[in-house]
Parts: structure tokens; C-alpha cells; sequence
């Protein structure tokens, strides 16, 4: 058992440790320390030094490449997508000056933005599931094509969103289908509308550039979901571009920066996604933006592709020669006096 002299002798200890220490530090090492301790930071401080020098060059580089691929993108996207219309649809949230950007480049290559669409969460939130069950049962009759028995309401409900944004009259086929206009009107009304439309849209789209949202939903700034959910969000995001793909000319998810959870990196690792759908990584820099445009007329064109900087992407999309816009209206064949159609 520990007695007090046991304490004694500890505390004694400690004390005496202490007394030589500070001898020591305050005679004989006193300059050695000092002068051991100033070196350290001089030499951390010339190093912090160089390396603010060297992120200040990197950052120069940085904006003059910037400056050089914003000046050579009217020439480098000029007739790209002449006469294509696009419909620009947001799976959440996005800056609007990302938006505005990549607007912008698809005039720049001569298409026009036929409507801007941003999915809400009522989307796919697992608590208005049967709410968009029972939306479904009024869309269907409208569709054409209809999507197969067996592909359930989210494939359903998507289907209805691209085939409203691009449902043209061929009598007039610079005009939206009644049908097409009545689906819109289903999926953004209600009091859980599952899309907004920024302006009324009124004239059917060729093809669809996709916007990743800025934040993943139920990332660690968002509000906690189970992984089957995020699968499930993951899902009903890339249901959107595959159908958009399949029902248009061409299609391209203008994503992030390509990391672990983002939607390209889920396109690469299923490779009958990454065989069909086409990506852009870091759209929101304008490089990427400029890309957007070109990647859409290569897919159009029939080349896939995933581009941006990184392991798997490709730096620049190829250029193609796109088949003009025919959009010459379709009316019913009447037949000649005394003649019936068979």
C-alpha cells in the first residue's frame, strides 16, 4: 500500500525535475535553445513565403488559361448547335450564375433554351410517394410513348417531364402538344408540386442538358437519409438523364467536380451507364461550361462521351457536323377526289 512518504518522495521529484530544467533552460541552453528555436521559424517562415509565391503564380496561370478559353469559346462553339432548342432541367438547387453561364454557351453555339426546369424535393421524397402514385394515373393517358407496366412511378413521372418539355405538334411543330402542356401543368401544380418552371414553356426542346444540383441531397450538409436512400435519389437523378437521352436528340449532365458521390462518378461505375449517357465534369468552371455545348452536339452526333479533367474523362469533346433542323409541319395526307385511304 502507497504511503505518504511515498507522496514525499514523488512530489520531490517533480519539483527537483523542474528546478533543473529551468537552470538549465536559463544558463548553460539558454542560447542553444533560443538559437535552435529562431531557426525554426525563420525556415518555416521563408517556407510559408515560397509557397504564397507559388499559389499566387498558380493562380495568375490559373485566370489567364480562364481568360483565354472564355475569349476562344464564340469560335470554339460557333455553329455547333445551330438552330437546336434545349430544355435545361435542374435536379435541386443551382447557382444561378452557373445557370446563367452555361445559358450562355448554348447560345454562343446557336441553340436557344426552351424552358429551365428544377426538380423539387417532392421529387422523390419517400413521404409523398403516394402522391406521385396517384399523379401517374392522370398522366399515362397523356404519354406517347408510354413507359413500360413493369417501370414503376418515378420512371413513369420522368418520362412524363421530358415528353412535356419536348412534345411538339407536327402540324406546328413550333408548338408544345396539348398533351404535352397539360403534363407540365400536372407536375408543377398541386400543393407538392414535383417541379417549378421558371417562365410558362411553350415551345417544344430538341434535347436536355441536365444540371447536377450544387449539394447532393442527404450529403452532410443536408438533412440525414439511410444509403437506401441515397441510392434511391441517385436512382430517380440518373432516370432523368437516361430518359431524356432516350426520348430526344441527345442529352448531357453538366455535373461538379468529379469526387466519390457525385453523378458522373455513379455513371462510371455502371458501365451500360457510362456506354450511353454523356458527362461534363465541373460545369461550374468555363472550361467545363464551354464543353457543355460541344458535348451535347457529340452526342447528338452519336458519340458518347465523359469530359473534364481526371482519371476516365476526356479533355475536350470532338467536334461534329450536325444534320440541319427540318421542321417543316406534318399535316394529314388527304386523299385524291374519288380515292379513300386504305
Amino acid at each position: 500500500m502507497i504511503d505518504f512518504r511515498y507522496h514525499i518522495v514523488s512530489l520531490i521529484s517533480v519539483f527537483l525535475a523542474l528546478a533543473v530544467g529551468i537552470a538549465l533552460g536559463a544558463g548553460p541552453l539558454k542560447e542553444t535553445i533560443g538559437d535552435t528555436l529562431t531557426g525554426q521559424v525563420e525556415q518555416l517562415r521563408a517556407e510559408k513565403d515560397t509557397l504564397r509565391t507559388q499559389l499566387d503564380e498558380s493562380a495568375g496561370d490559373l485566370a489567364d488559361t480562364t481568360a483565354y478559353v472564355d475569349a476562344a469559346a464564340p469560335q470554339l462553339l460557333a455553329g455547333a448547335l445551330t438552330d437546336r432548342r434545349v430544355a435545361v432541367i435542374a435536379l435541386g438547387p443551382v447557382d444561378d450564375d452557373r445557370r446563367k453561364a452555361v445559358d450562355d454557351r448554348l447560345a454562343q453555339a446557336g441553340a436557344s433554351v426552351t424552358a429551365h426546369v428544377t426538380l423539387t424535393e417532392s421529387w422523390t421524397d419517400p413521404d409523398v410517394a403516394s402522391y406521385r402514385q396517384a399523379l401517374v394515373g392522370n398522366i399515362l393517358t397523356l404519354l406517347d410513348p408510354v413507359p413500360g407496366e413493369d417501370e414503376g412511378a418515378q420512371t413513369d413521372l420522368t418520362y412524363a417531364l421530358i415528353e412535356g418539355l419536348t412534345g411538339a405538334d407536327p402540324a406546328s411543330p413550333d408548338t408544345l402538344t396539348l398533351d404535352a402542356s397539360s403534363v407540365l401543368e400536372v407536375l408543377s401544380g398541386g400543393d407538392s408540386p414535383l417541379v417549378t418552371l421558371q417562365d410558362p414553356v411553350e415551345t417544344p426542346a430538341d434535347a436536355v442538358v441536365v444540371l447536377a444540383p450544387a449539394e447532393q441531397q442527404g450529403s452532410d450538409d443536408a438533412s440525414p437519409t439511410t444509403a437506401a436512400d441515397q441510392k434511391d435519389l441517385v436512382d430517380a437523378q440518373l432516370g432523368v438523364l437516361t430518359a431524356a437521352q432516350k426520348l430526344t436528340e441527345g442529352a448531357v449532365l453538366a455535373d461538379g467536380a468529379l469526387d466519390e458521390g457525385s453523378l458522373t462518378e455513379a455513371v462510371l461505375a455502371d458501365d451500360e451507364l457510362a456506354s450511353t449517357l454523356t458527362t461534363v465534369s465541373e460545369s461550374e468552371e468555363v472550361p467545363g461550361q464551354v464543353s457543355v455545348p460541344l458535348a451535347l452536339a457529340a452526342r447528338i452526333g452519336g458519340v458518347n462521351g465523359h469530359y473534364g479533367f481526371g482519371d476516365g474523362l476526356t479533355v475536350m469533346p470532338e467536334p461534329v457536323t450536325l444534320t440541319p433542323v427540318d421542321r417543316t409541319p406534318q399535316s394529314a395526307l388527304v386523299p385524291p377526289t374519288g380515292e379513300t385511304q386504305g
